[in-house]
């Protein structure tokens, strides 16, 4: 029998798609209606965490109340969506995932984006035909991947999880691999700082050409 492959489960924001900056300064454009105190790249990294909502605790000292929270997701997207146009890909990455499919390997996108959002940016890049499917937050901004990713397993179809890797920048992600038994590898690139990373328990990589190799080797 051959050696196995792994499908690759890709994250969006912070992994394929480089949009640290327009995070961030969509993050302070936001907090400045608030009345918070800016934060740097680096503070944000060791903060960012999954629910949402229990950043900002982090950063208020307490929970936001619901209408808060529902205000201060809407201004951080308005801002956001507002910049992302100008991000780009991770560099490598379009070069990655067509090599990638040339070669016949299986790959998918699962984001916490919302899905109509996510399509359009995803399709303008020119990247969509290279996934088997692409899944955007459908629910409420507050949910976490973890039962996202079951519902995005089950679509896939006849893939057993054990064949699975999910890549990601953040904490949450290798939470969701582990709900549904597969592996996760997690990249530095994104929303989190390698020492937050390094907590998952998983592989952490500073390159995307190295998450892949490193997702290989986990299923072979």
């Amino acid at each position: 029998m051959g050696q196995r492959t792994a499908h690759i489960v890709w994250d969006w924001n912070g992994t394929l798609f480089h949009d640290i900056e327009a995070v961030i300064e969509a993050t302070n454009a936001s907090f400045a209606e608030f009345g918070l105190e800016p934060i740097t790249l680096e503070r944000y990294r060791e903060l960012y965490c999954v629910p949402v909502p229990r950043f900002y605790e982090r950063l208020m000292g307490r929970l936001p109340t619901d209408s808060e929270w529902e205000r201060m997701d809407a201004v951080f997207h308005r801002h956001y969506w507002a910049r992302a146009e100008s991000a780009g890909l991770t560099p490598g990455a379009r070069e990655l995932l067509n090599r990638r499919r040339a070669d016949g390997h299986t790959q998918s996108l699962c984001s916490l984006a919302p899905h109509e959002h996510l399509v359009p940016i995803v399709r303008n890049h020119g990247i969509e035909e290279h996934f088997t499917r692409v899944d955007g937050r459908r629910g409420p901004s507050h949910v976490g991947k973890a039962e996202q990713m079951v519902s995005h397993l089950t679509s896939l179809g006849a893939i057993p999880a054990d064949r699975v890797v999910v890549i990601g920048d953040a904490l949450d992600d290798a939470v969701a691999a582990r709900h549904i038994g597969a592996r996760a590898v997690l990249y530095t690139g994104g929303s989190h700082s390698r020492g937050s990373l390094e907590q998952a328990g998983v592989p952490v990589v500073d390159t995307l050409d190295e998450a892949v190799e490193t997702a290989e080797a986990l299923v072979g």
